[in-house]
């Protein structure tokens, strides 16, 4: 019996489901609660903070002499900022931390908080791109010079003369509006302080726990062995949560000052304007195409806004570096420029967010490759079955190796899905009847489980990557592993059960896979970057291989049988050809109470560590979005949606497609409904839900989803990251689609989201140049 390929019910569920569930606000119970005083304007000096006497407050006075938060790359082109845990001279972006009170209620220390009153003397801010890059500008950190954080540039010896020589330069600047991560929990902590031992427990809702941990200890200047981090339930988290805070430093440095147990747990209007953003990106891209339709060069100008400062441990690099390094995606071409530059505004900083800078560079690299198309008299699918990568391992131009993968049958095989053909006969005939609908496509390939080979081309100074798992069988026979990295809501502790348990032979039943606990689990990278099931799982079918072997070796003793002899399945040891078994608990109970018998492993017991850290392995996938555009409304409705999807060996069917679900809901948010808006001035507007636009269900369409499987040796479980792939693709999808449908007016779309009202402008716009 295998139990890798089966879609198993996720074993997490229940006791979601039940409502047993234990988040980060559900431990608060009997603590003292913190609400931070934040700043109101986006841009000043500080004069006085106050409070009624006898209020309870935390300054940055308090704080002494706790350290900053400064992440740093090893590169010239890099501008590292701190980040003051509470701002004690300067403020520069609305909600940045001024203070905190601490009162017996959330209610009342909100009402204290209420009463504190901070002077500032106000300064012109800069919010958008431009006003950060004018001449005259002011900076947002003075070492910063042209409020310039990151200057990364790349350029093959070829660019100039492939321009020269190209048949076509397709041209435009695409531009992608400011996003919120919007997980359903919002970010808290509860810090309790243990009077006995004078360690504090963190139960924080976090994607990173170890991280957490290092980078609290570090600002406080104490030991990490001081320090337990727990992340409970999670309740999404999207990247946004794996980033080290400045209250989280707070709340333990109030646990230990006041020795109490401390609370934060953040509201939405909290989340939605200081919490960290993403995506805020201009791209001016330049394609240099033969009179084949074949991608000669790419020259790209990126520039990312990255707020106010930059996040830790990825750095305020990771949007215009991954941009830069990954803008080719999956199509081949020998020339390539680009310029990637981390602009500083007077805004909420940046982290990564699902996909983080690909749903971009994808959008942007679809939309060049229709508006090619339609420049060459191709169709869409031809132009790009002429420049999709076919060989592999394919090295791209910047030097990323793609294992295999299947990105020309991808996009076949969704074409055929959709009949592309028996489409345009309709959208002609709904044309005539004054009804718009267009196709789309987008082909992407999605670089999952990087491995510290990837991020130190980065030049990290913390370098992230490796994973460690530990597998040990107790005395009754049932098997725990204890891994770093930390799900919140992916289902990974029921596909890692299920690699497990093929491994070693003991059902997924019998398996604890433990995680979010620095004291319980080795030391590791967390959830990010679609690696936890590449790299943990990696680590867990590495370790399950070692002690299936130490069972082997325990049976043979006991049923008088080569070790190679013995097979184990669904919980029992078996003589191969014979009617020899045991249960694996009966072993277990041999091995720790008559473990004389068995020097075969006096070293290890019934326990096996092993360490995987892989270069890293593309998923690829096609999505196809047919849409509906009302030219009197502006309203784009989603008729149809396909999905063909390679992310190697699937070791849980349904939990892939629960996270391309997810992925898509989140891709199509991006491309028609979630904007951050701030004034001139630097107030967020969105602070709410009636401002921040979320789809719900009604707008998300029915997701048809094929699967192809590639085999690859770039994973060891021959499995590919799913969980940003959806998330990555269907942006460009939409995208497409509308500029498809609003060809007849001239109208073509190079921003998101494309809402109602940017639809109107556009066809106002194209209509006007039109008389």
């Amino acid at each position: 019996m295998r139990w890798v390929g089966r879609p198993l019910p996720r074993y997490e569920d229940p006791v979601l489901l039940q409502g047993h569930g234990r988040y980060s606000a559900d431990l608060a119970q009997g603590a003292r609660f913190l609400r931070f005083v934040r700043s109101p304007i986006a841009r000043g000096r500080i004069l006085t903070v106050n409070a009624p006497p006898e209020t309870p407050m935390i300054t940055a006075a308090a704080l002494g002499d706790v350290k900053p938060i400064c992440p740093r790359l090893d590169r010239p082109d890099c501008v590292a900022v701190a980040q003051p845990i509470l701002a004690s001279e300067r403020v520069i972006y609305v909600g940045e931390p001024i203070a905190a009170v601490i009162s017996d209620t959330a209610a009342d220390a909100e009402d204290l908080a209420e009463r504190v009153t901070v002077e500032i003397n106000p300064e012109t801010p800069v919010v958008t791109l431009d006003q950060a890059l004018a001449p005259s500008a002011p900076l947002v950190h003075e070492a910063a010079a042209q409020n310039t954080l990151i200057d990364a540039r790349f350029e093959t010896a070829g660019v100039v003369v492939a321009f020269t020589s190209a048949d076509q330069v397709v041209e435009f600047t695409f531009t992608s509006g400011r996003q919120a991560a919007m997980p359903l929990e919002a970010r808290g902590a509860v810090a309790a302080f243990d009077t006995a031992s004078g360690r504090v427990t963190l139960s924080a809702s976090t994607q990173m726990p170890h991280l957490l941990r290092t980078g609290i200890a570090d600002a406080l200047g104490i030991a990490e062995s001081e320090l337990r981090v727990i992340a409970p339930e999670v309740g999404g988290g999207f990247g946004q949560k794996m980033a080290l805070i400045p209250e989280y430093v707070a709340a333990v440095w109030a646990a230990r000052h006041f020795a109490c147990t401390v609370a934060w747990i953040e509201d939405r209007l909290e989340n939605l304007t200081a919490s960290f953003h993403a995506r805020d990106q201009r791209l001016h891209l330049r394609g240099a195409f033969d009179a084949d339709g074949r991608l000669l060069a790419i020259d790209a100008d990126i520039l990312c806004n990255v707020g106010a400062y930059s996040n830790f441990p990825a750095t305020c690099g990771v949007e215009p570096l991954m941009a830069l390094a990954d803008m080719p995606g999956p199509y081949q071409l020998t020339e390539y420029r680009a310029r990637a530059r981390a602009i500083a505004t007077n805004t909420c900083p940046m982290a990564p967010y699902r996909g983080v800078s690909r749903p971009v560079i994808t959008a942007a690299m679809e939309r060049l490759m229709d508006c090619a198309a339609a420049r060459l008299g191709l169709d869409a699918l031809e132009i790009r079955r002429r420049n999709l990568t076919a060989e592999f391992p394919h090295t791209s131009v910047t030097g990323v190796v793609h294992d295999p993968g299947s990105y020309r049958e991808a996009m076949e095989a969704a074409a055929q899905v959709i009949d592309i053909a028996q489409f345009r006969t309709r959208q002609q005939t709904a044309r005539s009847e004054g009804c718009w609908l267009g196709l789309g496509m987008s082909v992407f390939a999605e670089r999952t489980g990087p491995g510290t080979p990837a991020f130190a081309a980065r030049r990290m100074v913390m370098t992230p990557g490796f994973e460690r798992v530990e597998l040990v069988i107790d005395p009754s026979g049932f098997l725990e592993a204890r891994i770093g990295s930390s799900p919140h809501g992916q289902g990974l502790k029921t596909t890692l059960a299920q690699l497990v348990a093929d491994e070693t032979g003991i059902a997924p039943r019998d398996i604890r896979v433990v995680a979010g606990d620095t004291d319980r689990t080795p030391y590791g990278w967390g959830t990010f970057a679609s690696r936890s099931l590449v790299i943990a799982g990696g680590a867990c079918k590495l370790a399950g291989t070692k002690l299936r072997e130490r069972l082997q070796a325990v049976a043979s003793q006991v049923l008088e049988a080569a070790a190679s002899d013995i097979e184990i399945n669904d919980g029992r040891a078996f003589v191969r050809g014979t009617d020899l078994s045991i249960e694996v608990r009966q072993l277990a109970r041999a091995a720790y109470h008559q473990s004389h018998r068995f020097p075969a492993i006096a070293e290890t017991g019934l326990s096996a560590v092993a360490t995987y850290d892989p270069y890293g392995t593309f998923s690829n996938a096609c999505h196809i979005a047919i849409v509906a555009a009302d030219g009197a409304t502006g309203q784009v409705t989603i008729e149809r949606f396909v999905i063909v999807e390679d992310a190697g060996q699937l070791i849980n069917p349904m939990i892939v497609e629960g996270q391309i679900h997810g992925g898509v809901a989140q891709g199509i948010a991006n491309a028609l409904y979630e904007r951050v808006v701030y004034d001139d001035a630097g107030n967020p507007l969105t602070g709410s839900l009636s401002d921040y636009l979320v789809p719900t269900m009604a707008e998300i369409p029915k997701l048809e989803i094929q699967h192809l499987v590639t085999p690859t040796d770039a994973s060891v479980t021959g499995a590919k990251g799913v969980g940003e792939g959806g998330t990555i693709g269907a942006p460009a999808a939409v995208l497409n689609a509308v500029s498809d449908a609003l060809a007849p007016f001239g109208v073509g779309i190079f921003e998101m989201p494309i809402t109602p009202q940017r639809v109107l402008h556009l066809l106002r716009e194209a209509e006007r140049k039109a008389q």
